[in-house]
């Protein structure tokens, strides 16, 4: 999440975007080589005051700001993304198949401090 530190403003675009990406496993299974790719294929962005937005994308740090949330209101909130994987497999080597179904996987929440700033004048001549 940015800005990094564990707070925001309110008012202020908060931008957030996860690492999670694909990765492949092979595992044996009944004495057959079973190849998997598996690959986040949804997020959903649970911003900890109760709104929430459903997407394809893993966001990005700043200057690519692609999932943002502002919040209304100080206080302490507790933003959260879980991530949908879809997969594939392949049985000794043969043709790629789709797997029936996707699991998701809850995220941990992250504690976000909302405050509130106040502008004061400075240099003023």
């Amino acid at each position: 999440m940015q800005p990094p530190g564990g707070e925001t403003l309110v008012n202020f675009d908060t931008n957030f975007y996860t690492e999670q990406g694909s990765f492949t496993r092979t595992v044996r299974l009944l004495g057959q080589r079973v190849d998997l790719k598996i690959w986040p294929s949804r997020y959903q962005w649970m911003f900890g005051d109760g709104a929430s937005l459903a997407s394809e994308s893993a966001g990005a740090p700043y200057p690519d700001l692609q999932i943002t949330h502002d919040y209304q209101s100080k206080g302490g909130v507790s933003p959260r993304v879980d991530t949908t994987y879809s997969a594939q497999f392949s049985v000794n080597g043969g043709p790629w198949r789709d797997v029936d179904g996707t699991v998701t996987i809850p995220g941990s929440p992250v504690r976000l401090e909302v405050r509130t700033a106040r502008p004061v004048l400075v240099g003023y001549h």
